[in-house]
Formats: C-alpha cells, structure tokens, sequence
C-alpha cells in the first residue's frame, strides 16, 4: 500500500467518517479541527432512502443512529395571527433518519478516536505539494508531511482554498442567508413568512430557524455581534412572534450565520490533494450534503483501498463516482422554497403542502436522487461481500 499518511482537514461529519475507513484499510490517519472541541448540537442533518442507509450499515454505526434520532416533526405554517395555514410533514424535512449533527459527530468520533490521531484548536496554514508528500504548516503546530490531504472542512474549506484557489472561484452566492439560534423562546413547531423573509421556531434545524433574501452582504465570518446586527435590520417591520425575537437577538446563544451557497468545482482533486463532502459539492440546506458526505468518504477510501493507495488512480475514480451522485447539489436553492419573493409564490408554497399527491412525487424524487449510485463492494474494507 502506498501513500498511507493522511491528513483530513475537517472533524464535522466527511471527516471522521473518511478517517474510520482508512483506518480499517492500513492508513494512518491525522484529523486536525479549527474548533477547540467537537461541537455539540446544532442543526438536524438527515438520510434518505436504502443508499444511505447501506453506507451507515457498513460502518456498523445504522442502528446508533436509529437509537439517536430526533424523529422527524411536522412544522405547522401559520399566518400574523397564529392561524394555521399548511402542515409541512417531519417526512419531508427529516428524510428517513434524523439526527443532531453534533450527535453524529460524537458517534463517528467514539469509533475513531483509538485509531486516529485528533488535533483540536488548529488548522492549516500553507499547502506544498510535491512528488513525495504534501508539505503542510499549521497555524500552531509544527510543519509535517503526509502522503495526501483531503479538505473535508465544509463549503468554506480553507483546504480547497489554498489547494485550489480562492473561494470566489468556487462557490457562488445564491441570493439569501440564513441562521440557526437559540433565542430562548418556547413555541411549538411552528413557520411563518413575509416576501423575502421567513422564521421558523422549534423544527428541525435549530430552536429558531431564520432565511430572508439579500444582496450579497459584507461582514467577517466570525464576527457574532455583527450577524446579530444584520438580523435585526433583516427583520425589522415583520409581524407575528418576530419583533420578540429581534428583541432577544443581543442575547442570542450559539448563533450560526451564513449565506445560503453551492459550491462549483471542475474537479475535486489536485495533485496529493483532494475534497470531500461540502467542500467538493455543497449546497446549503440542500438536503443532501450528509448523506453524500457519508456515501463519499466510502467510496473515496475504497477506491484508495482498490488502487492499492495509488492517489492518481483512486482521485479519478472517486471524481468520475461521485460527480454523477452529487450532480443534485448542481441545482435548487432552498432560500426560494423557504423563503418565497411573493405573497403569491408564498400561498403556491404552501398549497404544495395541501395536496398529497404532489408531496408524494416530491418524496419520491428525492428518494430517486438518493439512491442514485451503486454501493461498490471494496474487500479490503468490508473484509466480505455486502453488496445489494
């Protein structure tokens, strides 16, 4: 086996769950974190259909999951009154599984953590690929050499931004912003929009769940107080349960902000250095970014696993696997769905809701997306044959 160091950048969800495979498979593993700790919480990610749910059955981990689960819960769409106007079903926003982000996280982190090596509180700094390894410097520890690095540290990667280029070339804005907050308010699962804007409170993603549309916006990524700033200018002069809300924003904890975005890449490996999950084919609230995350990390340590670590060999075969998966985060914005321009486009909306038939085909389409790739047998991880 060749080139058996491996640096993955990134300890959220593609990471850790790259890091288990290559580990089976002979690797030594190195997960290095920019946050100090893994984080807790945070939004609802979710699985759709029998493809993800092979690939959690073949980490061993399906029936934890299963165990953790939130459960999907229906969100009731209410007008300025509290009246109810539609029901968006839990089955429509929670896929087949549903669970904290931050539970997963924790899950694949347990089954790692003997195996592999974590860096917490770091992040890298500079990139040098050579025909030997990857030259790499971080911000706090020292500079080592890996055989490859993978970037699996989210739409923002800093790996694909120095591996590839700035961001700017990479991911394109799509015309809105959301947040995810704990704004102390108890409320059921309730939704409520104006044109532009939407708030939504006690669902899936988070205690309180807020898309409005923008222009591009200028702020720092971590400046909290600034977020909160934007928020209330966004919000100011909404009805129902709002000006509350604006009103608890200077109090707000474990506030998340960020553009709704995609990210366009034309390929997702350079040199000894590829990318995976969000970082290679993102799409904010898609839907779809944990699922492939999951299914990527397999194929991409299988297919290293197939080539016997030859890293140009297994690269193409991964881009040439998961291009055609992921093709569905190259379309849709939910910022429109979730947050519609009209009055008229709101009612359309919700009236989708209404009718059965078209949530079903809806359903069904998704499910089709999600299974749309064939689950490759790789000996060399799965130790037998598994495959449908």
């Amino acid at each position: 086996m060749k080139n058996t160091t491996v640096l993955i950048s990134g300890a959220s969800i593609a990471g850790p769950a790259l890091a288990y495979w290559l580990s089976r498979s002979g690797h030594a593993v190195t997960v290095v974190e920019r946050a100090p700790a893994l984080r807790p919480g945070g939004q609802a990610v979710d699985f759709k259909g029998e493809t993800h749910r092979a690939a959690l059955e073949r980490m061993g981990i399906l029936s934890e999951v299963r165990r953790r689960q939130t459960g999907g819960t229906d969100q009731t769409i209410v007008d300025a009154d509290g009246r109810r106007l539609a029901v968006m079903p839990g089955e429509f926003t929670g896929g087949d599984i549903e669970i904290l982000r931050g539970d997963l996280a924790a899950l694949l982190y347990e089954r790692t953590e003997e195996d592999c090596e974590y860096v917490f509180d770091d992040s890298v700094t500079s990139l040098t690929d050579t025909a030997g390894g990857v030259r790499v410097t971080f911000e706090r520890g020292a500079p080592r050499t890996f055989d490859l690095v993978v970037g699996a540290d989210g739409i923002h990667s800093n790996v694909r931004r120095l591996a590839f280029g700035p961001e700017s070339d990479h991911v394109r804005f799509l015309g809105h912003y959301y947040a995810l907050a704990d704004l102390g308010t108890a409320s059921g699962n309730v939704m409520y929009n104006e044109p532009g804007r939407m708030v939504a409170l006690g669902g899936p993603k988070s205690p309180a769940f807020l898309v409005f549309a923008s222009e591009r916006l200028d702020y720092d990524r971590y400046d909290v107080e600034r977020h909160k700033r934007i928020l209330a200018d966004a919000y100011r002069g909404m009805g129902w349960r709002v000006p509350e809300l604006v009103a608890r924003l200077p109090e707000a904890r474990d506030l998340h902000f960020d553009s709704i975005s995609r990210v366009e890449t034309d390929r997702y490996a350079r040199g000894r250095v590829v990318l995976l999950g969000d970082a290679a084919h993102g799409n904010t609230l898609g839907g779809f970014g944990t699922g492939l995350a999951v299914v990527g990390a397999y194929v991409l340590a299988g297919e290293l696993a197939a080539a016997g670590g030859d890293h140009r060999t297994a690269f193409r075969r991964y881009e040439e696997i998961l291009r055609g998966y992921a093709r569905v985060t190259r379309k849709g914005n939910a910022g429109p769905f979730l947050a519609p321009a009209t009055w008229r486009r709101i009612r359309m909306r919700n009236w989708i809701f209404k009718r059965r038939f078209l949530l079903r085909a809806m359903l069904r389409i998704t499910d089709r997306f999600a299974t749309d790739i064939r689950l490759e047998d790789y000996p060399a991880l799965t130790g037998a044959s598994t495959a449908p």
